[in-house]
């Protein structure tokens, strides 16, 4: 019978407790979420910020853009989006994409887009940069290789050992599943003594690190050539931008196909996200309960000598090895009424199956106290 190997996959990801399922949230917020008519403490989400819960009057912006940004759909919301996001991070000229997936694995298939002259490129990524990056590179005409995380010796090596002309330095600034940064510095030498281009995919640390919470680009006073920035984790919206040079931006008119051949963001969500940027560059008070709330997580978690791994973000994971152990901790965390992530391969590598824990600033103090008090019951 004709595709009976997808009822098999199926099969044998619910053996090895892989199986992923949809969970439909009624409501919830950066604090509680509530499921099935149950209200959890969440400890699952991105809005780092607490963002989230704004109602906007969107009666002044259209709901669809009509067409592709090349056709009609570019206009003026976009423009002056666009403009705003290049001012604040330092670039010449940027793109909007209506996710950072489609940003991310974009930009990496048109930059390497032609065969004769990707024939002298290479990509450099971190083994745990996020899969629309992998996803990207390996669509791409270009040498893929792949460093130990974080480890730039590693790196150098592969870059002293590359004969590539263009090469191309991929990082995330905060890691989505292990929570800690890059080594900026130590990136920004290797690409300058090795004539490569960096590129930052900033997704969970814009809008959290930084004075302004412009993320990594205000934490070092170089900039990476290519930088993505995602407005759907701490800023609580949708949407992406990449920023660069105007050679780059314009390279992209050209070749970018999830750029030319998509409708362009829908003005109502450009509108969304320009709010929330202006929301989320206010945010100080914020942003400084964030630290707060980690920094006591962290506190509570050694006072309990729960192993958690090493992270100043908001982001807290607990390996736990096995997809079945962090299947049942889970479990019974929610029956505690907590609820947080479990994180199982091919996500994460194996055996390094996870409680993916995230602080946010709308946090209290007695929910992080809860928090551990049950991990410390169920580990």
């Amino acid at each position: 019978m004709a595709f009976e190997y997808l009822q098999e996959s199926l099969n044998t990801r619910k053996q090895q407790a892989l199986f992923r399922h949809r969970v439909c949230v009624q409501n919830g917020n950066a604090r509680f979420i509530e499921i099935a008519g149950k209200t959890y403490l969440n400890f699952a989400s991105n809005d780092y910020l607490g963002l989230a819960d704004t109602q906007l009057d969107m009666q002044s912006a259209a709901t669809g853009s009509t067409s592709s940004a090349l056709v009609t759909g570019y206009q003026a919301i976009h423009r002056q989006f666009e403009a705003r996001l290049c001012n604040l991070l330092g670039y010449q000229s940027a793109l909007l994409f209506s996710t950072g997936f489609s940003a991310n694995s974009s930009i990496l298939k048109a930059l390497f887009n032609d065969a004769s002259s990707a024939k002298s490129c290479a990509i450099f990524q971190d083994k745990l940069n996020h899969a629309s990056l992998i996803d990207g590179a390996l669509q791409s005409s270009a040498k893929h290789i792949r460093f130990n995380h974080n480890d730039m010796g590693h790196l150098r090596a592969r870059l002293e050992k590359s004969a590539a002309v263009n090469k191309l330095i991929i990082s995330e600034g905060v890691f989505s599943m292990d929570g800690d940064s890059a080594p900026l510095e130590q990136l920004y030498n290797l690409k300058k003594q090795h004539d490569a281009w960096l590129m930052l995919d900033d997704a969970h640390a814009f809008g959290v690190l930084g004075k302004d919470g412009l993320g990594s680009c205000q934490l070092h006073q170089n900039k990476p050539d290519i930088l993505v920035v995602t407005f759907g984790k701490a800023m609580a919206s949708q949407g992406a931008a990449v920023l660069g040079s105007k050679t780059l931006i314009d390279y992209m008119l050209q070749y970018n196909r999830d750029y030319i051949y998509s409708t362009a963001m829908s003005p109502l969500m450009v509108n969304a996200a320009s709010f929330q940027l202006e929301r989320l560059l206010k945010a100080h008070d914020q942003r400084a309960q964030l630290r707060t709330n980690i920094a006591l997580f962290k506190q509570l978690c050694d006072a309990a000598n729960i192993a958690v791994m090493p992270s100043n973000t908001s982001i807290q994971p607990v390996v736990l090895a096995s997809a079945e152990n962090v299947l049942q901790v889970q479990s019974k965390l929610q029956q505690s009424g907590i609820w947080l992530s479990a994180i199982r391969p091919p996500t994460v590598p194996a055996n390094t199956a996870r409680l993916r824990i995230t602080i946010t600033a709308a946090h209290q103090a007695q929910d992080i106290h809860n928090l551990v008090q049950q991990l410390e019951v169920q580990l």
